[in-house]
């Protein structure tokens, strides 16, 4: 774990004054002691809301790249602050576009490769490879011997890349046209794969190709790139590309939610100890509402429901913003402490059975045992957040009938329960992972 937390330049003195952290945040959580605990943990989620990921987006001349930059932040082409698109090269540098949500998560919108006297190691150079956490390779035809180069200068460097095949909505109607009778989607998207991976494998790769529509962003293989992106980010940057993703299918909609529940117990922690008050109406229970009301903006922001995004959609749509509303378990699209303070009175309720599921839990038990403060917000957050899921696929299901715009398999939900959640989940808490993420975040 240090070797990837720390790179070789740091000195050892650093590492052995982590690893006396780590132990101490540890017998802290064992201590039942929150305060300590939370005060940690402050760091690690100020660093996990404020990652920041730069993705480089490149390809040939009217590739797509640019309407990809655009569709992958939830925007259209005439949007404001939209990259340029057209049949020509618009982009004569790097140039950064930030997600309108989450300004950390920067798309680069890279200069095309398509000129006869292209270098690849030049072109490494004029774009700076180094900044990229990974890389998406865009062409809208057959991978060219720019890509193959580019692909390998990109693999020399270190770097991580995606080969996508643009348009196919386009060659699919193109062939549905001119063979009606013999027509075959299935066939025709295998065909333009397949010519892709052997251009790339007679240049010495080893490729994924990824075969999308930039206008219907979540169809063909969406979600195959989407979890292949996600695997190659290490688990700081994970979270940061999900929750920013748009919401193109009940899928996407699914792994965000996963993240985001991952997360509840380290809210929770720093809500109950780092500066808690007693909470309005809820004399059992003290907190910082403050860090709870900004959690819960986050759940509507990052699924869709915050008002920007309603109003948005209201624009795209044509619907009335009532008629979106209706379909929605919570139609509040605004949090206030207000807000919080009565769905903790609500959570209250439930939360002396969960405090006593919670003891048989290792290293959360001690702190359930500090009282109901742990219990109640934690069970707030999870029940907030699974509303708000389902009312993001209530507001999908109501544009797409069909549960989405990809191609989704059967998935099962990806949500648990209780303290047997908790059990399944408990893998994933690495203490040296919780708190060098903090630390790198400085």
């Amino acid at each position: 774990m240090a070797n990837e937390a720390f790179p070789s330049g740091h000195s050892q003195s650093k590492i052995l004054e982590l690893s006396r952290d780590t132990r101490a945040l540890k017998e802290a959580f064992e201590a039942g002691d929150l305060p300590a605990v939370a005060a940690r943990l402050q760091s690690t989620l100020h660093a996990l809301e404020n990652v920041r990921l730069d993705i480089g987006v490149t390809g040939g001349t009217g590739s797509g790249k640019s309407t990809f930059v655009n569709a992958i932040r939830g925007l259209g082409d005439e949007d404001p602050n939209s990259a340029c698109t057209g049949v020509v090269e618009m982009t004569m540098a790097p140039t950064p576009y930030l997600h309108p949500k989450y300004p950390s998560v920067i798309i680069w919108d890279l200069p095309g490769i398509g000129a006869p006297a292209f270098q690849a190691d030049k072109y490494v150079q004029r774009v700076r490879l180094d900044r990229y956490d990974f890389l998406l390779l865009v062409t809208s035809e057959s991978v060219t011997a720019n890509h193959a180069r580019l692909a390998r200068e990109i693999l020399q460097q270190g770097k991580r890349f995606y080969c996508i095949r643009s348009k196919v909505d386009v060659d699919i109607a193109a062939s549905r046209s001119r063979r009606p009778s013999s027509f075959s989607e299935d066939g025709v998207l295998s065909q333009i794969r397949d010519d892709c991976v052997q251009r790339l494998e007679g240049e010495g790769q080893d490729p994924k190709v990824f075969l999308l529509s930039m206008f219907e962003l979540g169809k063909y293989d969406f979600h195959p790139l989407e979890e292949a992106m996600v695997r190659g980010l290490k688990r700081h940057k994970r979270h940061a590309f999900l929750v920013a993703l748009p919401n193109v299918s009940k899928l996407t909609l699914q792994r965000k939610a996963a993240s985001l529940r991952q997360h509840i117990w380290l809210v929770a922690t720093v809500a109950c100890g780092a500066n808690p008050s007693p909470v309005p109406g809820v004399p059992e229970v003290a907190c910082d509402l403050y860090v709870l009301t900004h959690s819960l903006e986050g759940y509507l922001r990052s699924l869709g429901l915050d008002q920007p995004s309603l109003l948005k959609l209201v624009e795209q749509t044509g619907r009335p913003l009532r008629e979106i509303l209706d379909v929605l378990h919570d139609p509040k699209t605004k949090v206030t402490e207000a807000l919080v303070a009565e769905r903790l009175g609500q959570a209250s309720g439930d939360a002396s059975a969960f405090s006593q599921e919670l003891l048989n839990v290792p290293v959360l038990g001690p702190l359930a045992a500090c009282g109901l403060s742990f219990a109640t917000v934690y069970w707030m957050l999870r029940t907030s957040l699974d509303v708000a899921v389902k009312d993001a696929e209530n507001v999908l299901l109501q544009d797409m009938p069909e549960g989405g715009r990809g191609r989704v398999g059967s998935q099962g939900d990806l949500r648990g329960t209780g303290a047997g959640w908790w059990t399944d989940q408990m893998g994933w808490f690495d203490w040296n992972h919780c708190f060098t993420e903090g630390w790198r975040g400085h």
